[in-house]
């Protein structure tokens, strides 16, 4: 019997049969891992509660002809405790693992630094000391860097040319000097690309200073771009919850300082159930 055991944060979960499930995990050294649990669907199951969707957990597998089996299961971070119960963190934490799960489409190839992300993200959600928002975009602009998508938001996309620039094209790769400028390009605010770079590098003492209105810009440039690249929206992105402050803030951009790309991804930024978003990792 050949075993072997690593750290992994669960994507999502499928139901097998009557009492099984199909565990998605990412793991710290094998990648993408799809297991079967046995019998986790039963109330007395010795790790049933460990093996949901945003666990951090260490996993003993049994090497399967098609499917590996889990043996054991030791939690290492309750990620999901703190998350769950939150409709913002837990709307968020779907769009986070969907992500990875969509990135990572071989399964046993290590993905270290993807990993690594989305340890850090779905920790950030659970302590909830930071905007679940901008730790989602901060994600999803990094995870993009990781599979060579990231915008150009301090250089030009097509020559290199320093910035800032005014345009923004998502197809031509971010921003755009005024030489290299095409049709149709949006045209953000200065400060909507101060807070992508923040969220990039982050810095986030420039990202947390940002307005909602910046916020909710970047909200929809960074969508767009995932999309693009992913050829397809994410199936969690319409559900996350963009939570506006209590205090009403000045929005500095103007009705028409972002056109085109974000337009279109504002219209899926509504609030839904929990029990419709729940269908996005599984049952």
């Amino acid at each position: 019997m050949s075993l072997y055991r690593d750290t992994g944060v669960v994507l999502r979960v499928h139901k097998l049969g009557e009492a099984d499930r199909i565990i998605t995990l990412l793991t710290r050294r094998h990648g993408k891992v799809r297991a079967v649990a046995k019998g986790v669907r039963r109330t007395t199951s010795r790790f049933g509660a460990r093996l949901e969707p945003f666990g951090h957990v260490d996993v003993q597998f049994y090497t399967g002809r098609t499917l590996d089996v889990v043996t054991q299961v030791e939690t290492v971070d309750a990620f999901a405790l703190p998350i769950v119960g939150d409709y913002q963190r837990y709307t968020a934490a779907s769009a986070i693992v969907e992500t990875a799960d969509r990135l990572t489409a071989e399964e046993g190839e290590p993905v270290l630094k993807l990993y690594l992300l989305v340890v850090g993200a779905l920790r950030a959600l659970a302590e909830g000391r930071r905007d679940a928002s901008l730790v989602l975009d901060a994600f999803l602009l990094r995870s993009m860097a990781f599979a060579g998508w990231a915008p150009a938001i301090t250089e030009c996309a097509r020559c290199g040319r320093r910035g800032p620039h005014a345009a923004f094209n998502i197809q031509a790769g971010g921003s755009l000097c005024a030489r290299c400028r095409v049709p149709g390009s949006a045209h953000p605010a200065p400060e909507v690309l101060v807070l992508l770079d923040a969220l990039l590098r982050g810095d986030w003492d420039v990202a947390e200073a940002s307005t909602q209105g910046v916020r909710r810009d970047v909200s929809g440039l960074v969508a767009a771009h995932l999309q693009w690249h992913l050829e397809r929206q994410l199936r969690s992105l319409p559900f996350v919850e963009r939570r506006a402050r209590e205090t009403p803030i000045v929005d500095t951009l103007g009705s028409d300082s972002v056109s085109g790309e974000t337009e279109v991804m504002s219209a899926a930024q509504g609030t839904r159930s929990r029990e419709s978003a729940r269908g996005v990792t599984g049952s």
